[in-house]
């Protein structure tokens, strides 16, 4: 991920090339500024961070880092046909999956048994008597 403004810093360590690219030129460079700053003690705060920023790009330097640049990747789109194994079945939308469960042939005879297909017939008899 790219910081607000690295992308212009980039371009200005690209073109010096190696003189900024090292970590041991960065580091006697931040020493060489802290070294005036020094003298007055109104800048002896600036000193002091320069001066171990300076022992930072040192220790750097010394682990055998360097600074590469961070190249936007191009983003590569994945192919439709590629990402697709086997198209569904059963097209959307789907009933849930207790639904789409397909009864075996028992279940279904069980089933088709205990739902009578004719009329249904009253316990309590009814009787037709006229007044």
């Amino acid at each position: 991920m790219e910081r607000c403004g690295q992308k212009h810093m980039t371009k200005v360590v690209k073109v010096f090339g190696p003189l900024t690219r090292n970590y041991y030129v960065r580091a006697f460079l931040h020493l060489g500024l802290s070294v005036p700053a020094g003298f007055l003690l109104a800048t002896i705060l600036g000193t002091a961070c320069l001066a171990i920023a300076s022992g930072i790009y040192l220790l750097a330097a010394i682990r055998g880092e360097q600074w590469t640049p961070i190249e936007p990747k191009p983003k590569e789109r994945p192919q439709v046909g590629a990402t697709i194994k086997q198209p569904p079945s059963n097209p959307p939308p789907r009933p849930p999956a207790e639904a789409r469960k397909k009864p075996s042939e028992e279940e279904a005879a069980a089933a088709a048994a205990s739902v009578p297909g004719g009329p249904q017939e009253n316990p309590i008899p009814v009787t037709d008597e006229v007044v």
